[in-house]
């Protein structure tokens, strides 16, 4: 049989470390996959949940908010076929919008809307290619709701909510 066939399928999980994406990487182990989780904490308690599961589990610490980050992971991919991009990586910020400080609503916009498209775009592109592969990008109900004292994490999901509705019909067939 060829070696290549034999592989198990590759997830990728962003925000593996814990929560809902911690979460998502164990139902992919469970379902046979090998992983590569990101996060921008560590990994290594994870790492060990996923292994012995008999995943093979490659971890990856950055942060999703800067080029560079989703570049790093990108690079950490390299040219493996990723079967499954679990796009989870996220955070909030509470408080009145007007008291916050904007480097932090800038880090929260740039992890929940910037580091998941380009991370989406960078491994979409190469399962157009193949003509396989699924994308998970992890949305909110907050998304479909004003959220006083919680507006930048709400409108961010109302652009991630509806950014992955628009690719999945322009992927659809």
């Amino acid at each position: 049989m060829d070696e290549s066939k034999a592989a198990r399928p590759l997830a990728v999980v962003t925000g593996a470390s814990s929560g809902i994406g911690y979460h998502l990487a164990l139902c992919a182990a469970e379902h046979g996959y090998d992983l590569v989780g990101a996060a921008d904490t560590p990994l290594a308690d994870a790492v060990l949940d996923f292994q012995s599961l008999g995943a093979t589990v490659q971890a990856v610490q950055c942060d999703l908010a800067t080029t560079d980050g989703v570049l790093h992971l990108a690079q950490a991919i390299g040219e493996r076929e990723v079967d499954a991009l679990m796009a989870n990586a996220g955070h909030g910020l509470s408080g009145s919008f007007l008291a916050q400080d904007f480097g932090e609503v800038l880090h929260v916009i740039n992890t929940n809307i910037t580091g998941t498209v380009h991370l989406v775009q960078q491994v979409g592109r190469g399962m157009v290619a193949r003509g396989h592969g699924r994308i998970l990008i992890t949305g909110s109900i907050a998304g479909f709701q004003p959220g006083s004292f919680h507006a930048v994490y709400n409108g961010s999901k109302a652009f991630i909510d509806s950014f992955s509705l628009a690719l999945r019909n322009e992927l659809r067939g």
